[in-house]
């Protein structure tokens, strides 16, 4: 990447980073302290846990449509301007119904795939799939922090004070997106980073993609509900402090990561993802059956977390590889629409349905029901094809083609060895290619006559 490019990547990381921060910040504290907020109760506390995941859901896909009309820059500050008023509706409130329209108002400012638009408008073809595992890990890396910053800033400062700092990183987003971001001479239409209407149905028929759709909702699913009750077992059970919870957490999001990179680099490396995919599934059921089973042993609890924490990191750094992997030449971006309204529905269902079992059940019978879910995930990833090891490249072509050269152009790059699909797009001037960097034909493929020479 050059210099330009790196400016871009790594603000866009950064500001992708901070508004993930402030919406997880609540996850491990809100539970504890939305008890004191009038009119409150366990569906309630879950709602407003999840409620962000509902208006994610319903306006990414918008937001990134009239970024391609208005400027990707325009809509990403009003975005984080509308995030900012949540944040604030939410500080400001002392009932629960005033903190679950702050989360709603939150969700709606859905900036995300205008964020990869505009990431693709401001990188090279050759430097994209680097900048979205930039922003892929500053995304990774927001949850663990959030998870360690939300029970300190709440120690201190109290609930409002999450939604306070918040509105803190919005306005401070804002600066860096005017004065950091560069601005792009021209907006792409880039097909492998925003959705395209006329293939949603297409997809959604992809039983490949929808297993990892179903997969993705079933994790953030479970997720939010575990943190329903996990911060009330560390309180109750174990008879922790709130105030100490923090290293709970940071000690077993740290070990976590690190003991599930050599998973990842098996899945790769060794060409075993389906073994090792399906494997994290059966764990994080593990996980939750033992979280059910800790009873009022710190040490205990700290396992079950350590053993679901590494399964879930692990699943949640392999399901958009595998999205990208499974998606067809020049549909990745529509996919990859799908499959984050996928998250975030299950993000809000999480937090919606766990709320309501913990009125009516308790905690134990939401690590029970994560358990029985994963199980359930399990035995559908279990009937997925291996995935193939291909990755998606762009090639620009050097003329705006007829539709007999664009149908002679893709049987000829469908014949190079190594490519497995491909989309020639006429209008874009461009070929979107699926191809295996382990047997590619990188000399035939460079020679292509329609390729566009740097």
């Amino acid at each position: 990447m050059n210099v330009s490019e790196k400016r871009s990547v790594f603000s866009l990381a950064l500001l992708y980073a901070m508004r993930m921060l402030g919406l997880f910040m609540v996850l491990p504290v809100f539970v504890l302290l939305g008890g004191e907020l009038e009119g409150s109760s366990g569906v309630l506390i879950g709602i407003a846990i999840g409620g962000y995941g509902l208006t994610q859901a319903l306006f990414q896909v918008p937001f990134g449509m009239l970024s391609d009309r208005f400027g990707r820059k325009k809509m990403i500050v009003i975005g984080l301007l509308i995030f900012c008023a949540g944040s604030v509706i939410a500080a400001t409130s002392e009932s629960i119904y005033g903190v679950i329209a702050g989360r709603l108002l939150q969700g709606a400012g859905a900036i995300a795939s205008v964020l990869m638009a505009l990431l693709s408008d401001l990188t090279t073809d050759e430097s994209r799939t680097k900048a979205m595992a930039v922003v892929g890990m500053s995304i990774g890396l927001s949850f663990s922090v959030a998870l360690v910053a939300g029970p300190l800033v709440a120690d201190f400062f109290g609930l409002s004070g999450i939604f306070w700092l918040t509105a803190i990183f919005a306005i401070a987003g804002i600066a860096i997106v005017l004065l950091i971001v560069p601005t792009p001479v021209t907006t792409h239409s880039h097909r492998d980073t925003r959705a395209v209407r006329g293939e949603f149905f297409e997809l959604l028929r992809n039983s490949d993609l929808l297993r990892l759709d179903v997969g993705i909702f079933l994790l953030h699913l479970i997720l939010t509900a575990l943190f329903i009750a996990v911060p009330l077992s560390l309180v109750n059970d174990a008879q922790l402090d709130r105030q100490e919870h923090w290293w709970v957490y940071l000690s077993v999001m740290v070990t976590a990561f690190f003991a599930m990179v050599p998973f990842i680099i098996i899945g790769e490396k060794k060409r075993k993802i389906k073994t090792v995919f399906v494997g994290a599934i059966l764990q994080l059921a593990i996980g939750s059956i033992f979280l059910a089973l800790a009873g009022s042993s710190l040490i205990s609890i700290w396992f079950a977390l350590f053993v679901f924490f590494m399964a879930f990191n692990l699943l949640e750094a392999s399901l958009p590889s595998l999205v990208s992997k499974q998606a067809p030449a020049g549909a990745r971006g529509t996919a990859m629409g799908i499959y984050s309204t996928s998250q975030f529905l299950g993000a809000f269902l999480g937090g919606a349905v766990g709320g309501w079992v913990l009125s009516e059940w308790g905690g134990e019978v939401i690590y029970y029901a994560s358990a029985a879910l994963a199980g359930i995930w399990f035995f559908i990833a279990l009937t997925m094809r291996t995935p193939s090891y291909s990755t998606s490249l762009t090639l620009k072509l050097n003329a705006l083609l007829s539709e007999s050269d664009a149908e002679n152009a893709s049987d000829e790059l469908a014949n190079i060895k190594g490519v497995e699909d491909v989309v020639v797009v006429i209008e874009e001037k461009a070929a979107y290619l699926k191809v295996d960097k382990a047997h590619l034909d990188e000399h035939a493929l460079s020679s292509f006559r329609y390729a566009l020479r740097s």
